[in-house]
């Protein structure tokens, strides 16, 4: 691993945790050059996939934009960061066992939802509102009213 403070090709690993769920391994490592100390991050990657958009492009699975928006939706909400990091991981394991070489935008949208939906009502609603493009108000009262029925 090369140290990204002084580019050296050598490091070392001080300490290794494994996440709660085992999908995630930290590594605290540090130099032998410059001594600097550095963590790095590995994830259990089972294949790649492409997402098809609604415009028709192919584009590579970003876990980390699927990531971004999960934690948008739950910010300032009682769900903890560990939490939060487990969701992300349950949904990208649901699509790299589902065996399809290419997923549509609007599976993971709904995947996300259907999580969200499970954890925090209001980041459901949040996430429904950019995830569904709501224009009026009635998109929001329709999107509560689903909330009450069961998923």
């Amino acid at each position: 691993m090369r140290c990204p403070f002084c580019g050296h090709e050598e490091t070392q690993v001080k300490d290794s945790r494994a996440s709660e769920d085992g999908s995630v391994i930290r590594r605290r490592r540090a130099c032998s050059s410059c001594t600097q100390r550095f963590t790095t991050v590995e994830r259990v990657q089972l294949r790649e996939f492409s997402v098809v958009k609604a415009d028709g492009r192919r584009v590579a699975f970003d876990r980390d934009k699927l990531a971004r928006s999960i934690r948008v939706a739950l910010r300032k909400r009682p769900v903890e960061e560990e939490h939060q990091e487990r969701l992300v991981n349950q949904l990208v394991r649901q699509l790299e066992i589902s065996g399809e070489q290419e997923v549509s935008s609007h599976r993971i949208g709904e995947l996300a939802m259907d999580a969200l939906r499970e954890v925090d009502g209001v980041a459901y609603v949040r996430f429904a509102s950019v995830y569904r493009d709501f224009r009026e108000v009635e998109a929001f009262s329709k999107i509560l009213a689903d909330m009450n029925t069961p998923p």
